[in-house]
Formats: structure tokens, C-alpha cells, sequence
């Protein structure tokens, strides 16, 4: 899956976040830096999330 990276530039720093994954940030002082930092956390957080529930018994049998 591929995920859209804002890219911002400080004075003394560069920064990314994910929009779509709230929480999903770096910081670094290089734009190579923020870039590894980015995946490295769009990783951990995906990793983070809750597995979704396995499929159950259906409700209604067909005659």
C-alpha cells in the first residue's frame, strides 16, 4: 500500500507527516534523515494497528 508523505523544511530542520495515518510523524536534520525516519514509522505504526476480526459463523443458512 502506498501512503502520501508531506515533506516540510525549518530553518534548522526537516520534518514529514502521513495524513492518513494520524500520529504518523518524523523529524531529522537532514531531508535523507527524515526520509528513513518516515518509513521506519509508517512501518511501527501500521504494525501497531488491531488486526481485524476473522470472519464467524453465518447467521443465516441457505435451503
Amino acid at each position: 500500500m502506498q501512503y502520501t508523505v508531506i515533506f516540510e523544511k525549518d530553518v534548522n530542520s526537516y520534518g514529514a507527516y502521513v495524513p492518513d495515518l494520524p500520529g504518523c510523524v518524523a523529524i531529522g536534520e537532514t531531508m535523507e534523515e527524515v526520509r528513513e525516519l518516515i518509513v521506519e514509522a509508517i512501518q511501527f505504526h501500521i504494525e501497531g494497528l488491531p488486526t481485524p476480526p476473522t470472519v464467524g459463523k453465518p447467521i443465516l443458512k441457505r435451503k
